[in-house]
């Protein structure tokens, strides 16, 4: 797949299909930094926003790592069947930019766990972004649970934070935001 042209200030255009490899930087089981509880964390290959100060260079390359296999998602669920795995964490690279492997894996999780499994993913796009997205965009938001929204900016770097690496990005409950029509920050924030 040729990746195409892209206007760097307009994320809202970028579309999954123009630029996914379908490829993955790295696959964490049963760790405790990227969500609450014990996750499962899913490294995407690729990002467009390239944010000055990113903590995942090597992600941000669509072809970097390898290619998503239906072994490596039956190894997901393998792991999530495990009782004490609250959870799924989409990272990358950028899960909205890579909706062909990151809703195979959401559909399948809610398909053979319910919401008994919770999904965080973190995103460049931000929430009102999100909202006009494409979509798969639109889909993929609406099967996880919580959204850490908005592109890294070093300048407001806060090591002290909850889940994000800056000050404006924010910790959203995706669910209640969806059923309220307005941002909705998760409950269980403490900074």
């Amino acid at each position: 797949m040729k990746q195409k042209k892209y206007d760097p200030d307009d994320p809202i255009s970028w579309k999954s299909e123009d630029f996914s490899q379908e490829m993955i930087a790295d696959y964490k089981p049963f760790n405790f930094v990227d969500g609450e509880g014990v996750r499962c964390s899913l490294y995407v290959s690729g990002c467009l926003f390239a944010c000055p100060g990113c903590y995942n260079l090597a992600a941000q390359n669509f072809r970097y790592g390898h290619p998503f296999t239906k072994e490596l998602e039956d190894q997901i669920i393998k792991d999530l069947a495990n009782s004490y795995v609250d959870g799924l964490t989409l990272l990358g690279g950028e899960p909205f930019l890579n909706t062909s492997v990151c809703l195979k894996v959401v559909k399948r999780i809610r398909k053979e766990f319910g919401h008994a499994k919770t999904i965080w993913s973190w995103s460049g796009y931000t929430w009102e972004e999100l909202q006009q997205g494409t979509p798969d965009k639109k889909e993929l938001l609406s099967l996880i649970d919580i959204l850490v929204d908005g592109r890294f900016v070093e300048e407001k770097k806060d090591l002290t934070l909850q889940f994000r690496g800056s000050s404006n990005q924010k910790i959203i409950d995706v669910q209640k935001s969806l059923q309220e029509g307005k941002i909705h920050i998760w409950d269980r924030l403490l900074k």
